[in-house]
């Protein structure tokens, strides 16, 4: 019986494209391999730049003006995004400018009407009115800004957060 001829044309097919396949996922690997190096030293490049410092504003003694005195209601908290803080009013009139950062590992930390306290989303910490930390992993208070009342207005220079320990009456400022 003669050989079939379809047989033999078919490997011939299979061994011309297959160099060509391998040719192919060579340099699909190689492309590949270069996009990761590329990633891996823009990732290098990036952790070694010096950032700025959290982006608020860089100027000293950067005022926001959050508005009059009768604004705002006894034990009530205002977010004001473009400052990154919360303008906390408390129960005797008194009022703390606390910064949306926690004091853990630095997540945003949203306020909790219902529950009248700031709950950090990424590991359970919660804070008082006050910022005093009520649930760890938060080792210490919530940081505040300078604030001021000047003609029945409320400033809070946001130019640089301040560190605290613990809560005292000295940092809430009175209308």
């Amino acid at each position: 019986m003669p050989p079939s001829r379809s047989q033999p044309v078919s490997d011939e097919k299979h061994a011309i494209r297959d160099p060509s396949r391998r040719h192919l996922l060579n340099r699909l690997w190689l492309a590949l391999g270069g996009i990761a190096l590329a990633e891996l030293l823009w990732l290098a490049v990036s952790f070694l730049k010096p950032t700025a410092s959290g982006g608020l504003p860089a100027s000293p003694g950067a005022m926001i003006d959050a508005g009059p005195v009768s604004r705002f209601s006894p034990n009530t908290v205002t977010a004001f995004p473009q400052g990154r803080f919360y303008l906390a009013c408390l129960e005797d009139g008194g009022f703390l400018a606390l910064s949306r950062r926690c004091t853990h590992l630095g997540c945003t930390v949203p306020w909790d009407p219902e529950n009248h306290q700031f709950a950090c989303p990424c590991h359970a910490s919660i804070f008082s009115i006050r910022g005093e930390v009520i649930q760890s992993p938060a080792s210490r208070p919530l940081d505040r800004f300078a604030l001021t009342i000047e003609n029945g207005r409320v400033k809070v220079d946001v130019a640089k957060p301040i560190r605290r320990f613990a809560f005292g009456k000295d940092q809430v400022v009175y209308g």
